[in-house]
């Protein structure tokens, strides 16, 4: 898969992004971490208007294909996200027990004093590494639709993508998924299609 990097602009074109946590910390092994970032993408997704197309969370890491939405652009939306998504992660982590939460604690304090002098609690890495994708290509949206949504499976969690709740290959399995996910046509036909050709789709660009 041709990765093809351009600037941060507003526009109708598509995103692949990756917000990596801090250290690698597996964060999203919790229910209620994982349901921050369900109840986080549908509250942007509704107030935002923001198209997204495809998802996957894993402990550490959230991909998302999606597009900025009307007035916003995609370093507007990162900031945005990372911060309301970071005030949620903190209200919730007062539930860990206490070895556990010190430890996560120490960690994004560490983070946020080391990336700014503002003393600030940082969950999310600051760098990340979109990949623009021209809406008039569809097949290159299939390869990472498909790239994201197999993230599971190349890891031995399920044996299914759509097996996995915390993404979105259950809407392009016709079931119900966690998040409101514009789902597109020509992206199911494809998908189903590969599926029943050899249930693996052919990757040529691979990355975390």
């Amino acid at each position: 898969m041709a990765k093809e990097k351009q600037p941060y602009k507003e526009g109708r074109n598509c995103y692949f992004i990756t917000f990596n946590t801090v250290d690698w910390v597996d964060v999203f092994i919790r229910p209620v971490y994982k349901q921050v970032i369900v109840h986080s993408l549908n509250h942007f997704i509704h107030q935002q208007k923001l198209p997204v197309y495809g998802w996957c969370l894993m402990t550490n890491h959230l991909h998302l294909i999606m597009q900025p939405g009307e007035g916003y652009d995609m370093v507007k939306f990162e900031e945005e996200y990372k911060q309301f998504t970071t005030n949620k992660i903190m209200e919730a982590i007062d539930t860990e027990p206490d070895a556990r939460r010190k430890w996560m604690m120490g960690l994004f304090r560490e983070a946020g004093s080391f990336f700014s002098t503002a003393k600030k609690l940082q969950v999310w890495q600051n760098v990340i590494d979109p990949v623009f994708i021209e809406t008039t290509r569809p097949s290159q949206l299939v390869e990472h639709i498909e790239y994201i949504q197999q993230n599971p499976v190349r890891d031995r969690i399920v044996e299914t993508a759509a097996d996995y709740l915390y993404s979105s290959a259950r809407d392009y399995a016709g079931l119900r998924g966690l998040v409101n996910i514009t789902r597109l046509p020509f992206v199911e036909q494809q998908l189903a299609a590969i599926e029943n050709m050899n249930g693996r789709f052919s990757v040529k660009y691979i990355r975390n």
